[in-house]
């Protein structure tokens, strides 16, 4: 009971939280306050919205053993869904926005802008995460499945990389996003951060 009244309260929480950059671009958009360059703006921030929440999500693992609240892993699958949401909009909005489909021109991008390569590379990462988060992709694969889901780490490391190379003078932030990654990374290379927590039935892959 303690369980479902606690879900009812922070599952919408986290979604509304996780939707707050798309409901700024769409106020933003509604009042004409998205500047002179609209398009950079919504790429921009649904690339930010991606590897902020990818970023969160790896950053549960860590929280949950720290402080041994492990009901936090319950809302991993959710903000990795959001995140692949963005990325989606993310692409979406340079496949229609900014190209018009217009697949030559994109093709000359990926030869030229190796930047455009690792972004689609981690947005196909994330779309093979997504289509295996149902609980019959759980059941299906196994010990197999969480193997499969470390790939986040892979699509991190190319979404920090992507907005790195993206980037052309001013790379602080970036870089910032870059360290956060490494630390969430190397948390990991600690023993159970010296003890031992049981494994919750719902865990996702570390």
């Amino acid at each position: 009971m303690l369980k479902m009244k606690r879900n009812q309260i922070l599952k919408p929480i986290v979604a509304l939280a996780c939707l707050s950059w798309l409901i700024q671009l769409v106020v933003e958009g509604c009042t004409a306050h998205l500047g002179a360059n609209p398009v950079e703006r919504i790429t921009h921030r649904t690339g930010l919205a991606t590897l902020i929440l990818l970023l969160a999500g790896l950053a549960i693992t860590p929280l949950r053993r720290w402080t041994g609240v492990l009901w936090l892993i319950q809302y991993r699958r959710l903000i990795g869904l959001f995140a692949f949401f963005y990325a989606c909009l993310h692409l979406l909005t340079y496949l229609v926005l900014d190209q018009s489909f217009n697949f030559a021109a994109m093709g000359h991008d990926v030869l030229k802008r190796p930047f455009i390569f690792v972004g689609t590379l981690a947005w196909l990462i994330l779309l093979l995460l997504a289509l295996t988060s149902t609980q019959k992709a759980i059941r299906r694969l196994g010990r197999n499945w969480t193997r499969l889901h470390r790939l986040v780490y892979f699509a991190a490391s190319a979404g920090c990389i992507h907005f790195y190379w993206l980037v052309k003078r001013d790379k602080q932030e970036p870089l910032e996003y870059i360290v956060v990654l490494v630390l969430l990374l190397s948390v990991r290379l600690i023993p159970r951060f010296g003890r031992q927590q049981p494994k919750s039935k719902t865990a996702d892959a570390d």
